[in-house]
């Protein structure tokens, strides 16, 4: 690598130290940048050819410069001989303007070490490409090494050499004197020009119609420099001293034959012994056949004419631009492209209409060096663009893509914003692909892509149906967001906005086709949509509306998610599917579809719905068995019922009340006994039995039907209503009081018991009396009256009227029975006195008295019902609720009469 590097650096150094040696202080430098060395040319190959560029304008020029150190082995008289001859024949070429001469950009300019003038830019010398090296940079440069001419380029070439000499013949009168492949350039289009005008002659009588030229006789002595190339000089310059125009058509000849035979020209010439060779070259070319010369046949017979050794024989410029060697297609085409400016619009466009069958059976150095500059040249003229542009993208797709930047591109950017004629748009729509694929993502987006955008929203709608069967053809080659922010919205537009039917299926379509280029959620939120805004209901807009849709739920990359299905997209479809407009196979169609999302729907919910049940089952199982592990933990809690039973001294009461039994605590493991083990495995199974049973809902419990032994005192109650005037609510027959217990602030479910102040109470039954006239609102103490919510009221104070352990008499009540009804003393209907200890409720309320006195009832309390009223319920008084701190005297022996408790009773019973 580091040896390459060296080479190179060592190469740059040197042609750098050339161009500094041979042009530094020549005044082309003001005004020119000098280049690389690339060629060389002109008589005995003497001028070095350099590119170079206008400083001013940077156009591209060839730098031909002649270093005068060449000439330091000639003698001065010599040297400046040559300087002369070189001098004249640059200073005729200046003078001359033709377009078969190479044509001169800047004049001569001497400096003390060199010559130098500037032309157009410059391919190398036709002695170059056949194999001349003279005054070559070392090495070669490889385009002239590897360059071959093309049949149709030599043709061609020859053909404009002959136009050239047709000129000066014709037109300037004059003889150029040293035709040869040095003088012959090739321009950077391929064109071959003449140049080398050093012994140019000149007509004597230039207004003649006959011209006459004076020849120079031939000077051995003279340097190389300062005569012609004897192999292409007709022999009577050098044997008669005699020149003519039919000089150069000799020289023409020679010419030919030397494209031909890699530039060996027909004879040898000594120049050391010019005459002697010049008389051998009659006798050889009196006695040539067309068979002995090795060129084209077509052109064999016009050459030995050519290399006639009488020059009246020889055709003249004119006649050899006629011979049929020359009438090959793609000479033609060149040379109809060089004669353009002279053609009106009419046929040039005939002509472009017919060159895309010529350009495939050209060769492309031909095709993009001569063609092409020549094609985007009439650019500039608009009615001819439609014309041209079809052969220069055809000309595109053959090139590389660097080069169809370096040369194609920098013409087509201006054509891209023009929008008359509209078959520029057409054009450019049916290449679409062409140039998305070779133009820079700068350029698509800054010049391709505004185009199409122009075309979507072109008046014309041919070109919007055009742009829109195109678009899907090349999608894949437009970056994403472009066809995100920009080219889907315009469709959405021209769908929306136009009036033809075609434009809005063909909008349809469009979108249907490059759905797959598009994201999920943007097609979702934007194109599915945009569906439900299209007005129009004719039949070929619904199908390309339910197209979009299965596109979108078919292909694997998008897909519809289920909410939007049930929510957008279907109700969406099955209005459109009931519309009149459809036939039987468009509605099958869509009922296809419609069922395909249904189908779907149904199976991806119904799958999150398992998937939803399995996790809720495992966590059920999970906290299940999370509860049996804390079971043990919970038995070992106190229940709130044992607690409120230790704060009011009534342990064990409630809960055997409420039908709830309180654990009993747990002892210590190590001495249980096998009872308490026992016991302990029992209830452990019944709280296992209990956990997997469903949870109970309440239900509204039956009462039981009271005897009729009850009922019939009832009965006789209602009919002796004035004999219940000694009707009082005493407790049933309870322990001893409590005499310095405050009242419990809950409720007892122990029912109310009425008694007459003789025999002991009568209890209602259980969710009797007292339920069936309760209001079925809540109680006033904030929960639900039920039969298990009534006041406990054991601890209120009183003292008892009697013994604790004596039977009340109830013989009293015996007239109360009716006549038919058997008697039963009520000593027999009476509970029986409970074991234990006197209950705090005997004698609470009153004394038992021994006659049937009227005393003031006690209320029933809130398990008998709130019916009684708030002023017979004694709880309702807010000193009822006060611990007593002593009790009067009057309150120990009972309670005060009242006549109210008959009024009340009055009330009750009707």
């Amino acid at each position: 690598m580091e040896s390459m590097l060296n080479k190179l650096k060592s190469t740059v150094t040197k042609v750098t130290a050339d161009v500094t040696s041979a042009v530094m202080g020549n005044p082309v430098t003001r005004e020119f940048e000098v280049g690389r060395h690339i060629a060389s040319g002109g008589p005995g190959m003497s001028w070095r050819i350099y590119n170079g560029t206008k400083k001013s304008t940077k156009q591209e020029v060839a730098v031909f410069v002649l270093d005068k150190k060449m000439l330091e082995k000639h003698q001065r008289f010599d040297k400046e001989q040559v300087l002369e001859s070189l001098k004249k024949g640059v200073q005729q070429l200046t003078r001359l303007r033709h377009p078969r001469l190479l044509t001169v950009q800047h004049p001569l300019e001497e400096s003390r070490d060199s010559l130098a003038f500037c032309t157009e830019p410059v391919f190398a010398s036709l002695a170059n490409v056949l194999g001349q090296t003279d005054n070559l940079p070392s090495p070669v440069p490889p385009d002239i090494m590897d360059y071959s001419l093309y049949p149709v380029e030599t043709k061609y070439g020859l053909l404009q050499v002959s136009e050239g000499l047709a000129f000066l013949h014709s037109g300037v009168k004059m003889v150029h004197g040293n035709l040869c492949p040095e003088n012959i350039i090739l321009n950077k289009s391929g064109a071959w020009k003449i140049m080398g005008f050093d012994f140019s002659i000149s007509s004597t009588n230039p207004s003649d119609t006959e011209p006459k030229f004076s020849c120079r006789e031939w000077e051995p002595s003279l340097p190389p420099l300062c005569l012609p190339n004897p192999s292409y000089l007709a022999p009577e310059y050098i044997l008669s001293v005699s020149c003519d125009t039919a000089s150069d058509m000799y020289s023409l000849g020679v010419l030919i034959h030397a494209i031909f035979n890699q530039g060996a020209p027909v004879l040898q010439v000594n120049q050391n012994d010019i005459f002697k060779s010049f008389s051998r070259q009659l006798d050889q070319l009196s006695r040539l056949g067309p068979s002995m010369l090795t060129v084209p046949e077509e052109v064999r017979e016009h050459v030995k004419m050519l290399l006639s050794i009488t020059p009246t024989v020889r055709p003249d410029a004119d006649q050899m631009t006629k011979i049929p060697f020359f009438d090959d297609v793609g000479a033609v085409t060149l040379q109809y492209f060089d004669s353009l400016f002279q053609r009106d619009n009419l046929q040039k466009s005939q002509f472009y209409k017919g060159l895309p069958k010529v350009l495939p059976k050209l060769p492309k150095r031909v095709v993009v060096y001569r063609i092409l500059p020549a094609l985007t040249s009439e650019f500039v003229n608009p009615d001819m663009v439609p014309f041209i542009l079809p052969n220069v993208l055809l000309i595109a797709e053959e090139c590389s893509k660097e080069e169809y930047v370096r040369l194609i591109l920098p013409d087509l950017t201006p054509v891209f914003k023009q929008q008359e004629p509209v078959q520029i748009l057409l054009i450019f729509l049916q290449k679409m692909d062409l140039l998305l694929t070779k133009t820079p993502a700068e350029d698509i987006k800054s010049s391709v892509l505004p185009m199409v955008y122009r075309a979507l929203e072109a008046p014309s709608i041919q070109i919007q149906e055009l742009c829109l069967n195109i678009i899907p053809t090349f999608a894949n080659l437009i970056d994403y967001p472009s066809m995100k922010n920009s080219l889907i919205p315009r469709i959405k537009s021209a769908c929306l906005q136009t009036s033809s039917l075609a434009v809005r299926v063909n909008s349809l379509v469009c979108l249907g086709k490059i759905l797959e280029y598009l994201d999920k959620w943007f097609v979702i939120d934007e194109v599915l949509p945009f569906l439900q805004q299209i007005p129009s209901r004719e039949p070929a807009v619904l199908m390309g509306i339910l197209g979009i849709y299965k596109c979108t739920f078919t292909h694997k990359k998008l897909g519809i998610p289920k909410e939007h299905l049930a929510a957008k997209s279907l109700p969406h479809l099955v209005s459109l599917s009931i519309d009149n407009n459809l036939n039987l196979s468009q509605f099958n169609s869509f009922m296809l579809v419609i069922r395909e999302m249904l189908s779907r729907m149904e199976a991806e919910h119904k799958t999150k719905l398992e998937q939803l049940h399995a996790m809720q089952e495992q966590q059920r199982s999970l906290n299940i068995s999370n509860q049996g592990n804390q079971s043990e933990q919970t038995k070992s809690t106190p229940s709130p019922g044992n607690q409120m039973d230790d704060f009011f001294g009534a342990a064990g009461v409630n809960g055997r009340e409420n039908g709830s039994s309180a654990p009993a605590s747990q002892p210590n493991r190590m001495s249980l006994t096998l009872e308490e083990k026992q016991r302990l495995a029992k209830e452990q199974e019944q709280a296992a039995k209990l956990r997997s049973q469903k949870p109970l809902n309440p239900q509204t419990v039956t009462p039981d039907t009271p005897n009729s032994q009850a009922k019939d005192l009832s009965s006789s109650l209602l009919a002796s209503m004035p004999s219940l005037g000694s009707l009082s609510l005493s407790p049933s027959p309870r322990p001893g009081p409590l005499q310095t217990s405050p009242m419990p602030a809950f409720p007892s479910s122990r029912p109310p018991s009425i008694t007459n102040g003789f025999n002991p109470a009568v209890g209602f039954p259980v969710g009797g009396l007292g339920l069936a006239m309760r209001p079925p609102g809540p109680s006033l103490y904030g929960g639900m009256a039920t039969t298990t919510s009534t006041p406990n009221f054991s601890s209120l104070t009183q003292t008892p009227c009697g013994p604790p352990g004596r039977t009340p008499d109830m013989s009293a009540l015996d007239s109360l029975f009716t006549p038919n009804k058997p008697k039963v003393s009520l000593n027999q209907m009476g509970p029986k006195p409970a074991p234990v200890a006197g209950t705090p409720w005997l004698g609470q309320f009153g004394t038992v008295q021994p006659s049937p006195a009227p005393m003031q009832p006690a209320p029933l309390t809130m398990g008998g019902g709130s019916s009684f009223g708030m002023q017979a319920n004694p709880f309702f008084s807010p000193q009822n609720f006060a611990p007593p701190s002593a009790a009067p005297s009057g309150m120990q022996g009972g309670l005060k009469q009242s006549t109210s408790v008959n009024n009340d009773l009055k009330d009750l019973f009707g």
